[in-house]
């Protein structure tokens, strides 16, 4: 073979493997580092993935925020509107966090179905639902809807 074509293809080779490496190493920190959202009714169905760091999020159920008087754990329940998730969470909660309003939280779901979220994001005015949220809802509507002509 020509020296200069020998030089090429270790060059070419080279070039390959590198990309090899750099798309292999990227593509395995977005697995590790992904932040899936998913809905109550996709959790609780059990098409979310257990022991992985993911998002969930609904509207607040209205008196379901409970409080331990000594620490700041807070245990709540959102709802898409067909199920209803379990979240406990230790620290402060956002100024703009209540009860009947859209939030999401981020955690990893345990064997009993609860997310042990480690943040929690609210809504930050009174127009806005997180999109995620919103397309959550809209499509639970939707089934819903489905559910009851279907039944008729």
């Amino acid at each position: 073979m020509h020296p200069l074509r020998k030089q090429r293809l270790q060059l070419v080779i080279l070039l390959v493997v590198a990309t090899s490496l750099v798309v292999g190493l990227v593509l395995y920190m977005l697995r590790e580092n992904g932040n899936f959202f998913y809905t109550p009714a996709e959790i609780i169905g059990g098409e979310a993935p257990r022991d992985v760091y993911l998002r969930a999020g609904g509207m607040v159920v209205d008196g379901s925020l409970q409080r331990a008087e000594d620490s700041l754990w807070v245990q709540f329940k959102v709802t898409d509107g067909i199920e209803t998730l379990t979240v406990e969470y230790s620290g402060i909660l956002p100024d703009l966090f209540a009860e009947g309003e859209a939030a999401i939280a981020s955690g990893i779901v345990d064997d009993n179905l609860v997310l042990q979220a480690s943040e929690i994001l609210a809504k930050h005015d009174e127009n806005y639902t997180p999109p995620e949220v919103a397309d959550a809802m809209n499509e639970a509507y939707k089934q819903k809807q489905e559910n009851k002509e279907g039944s008729l």
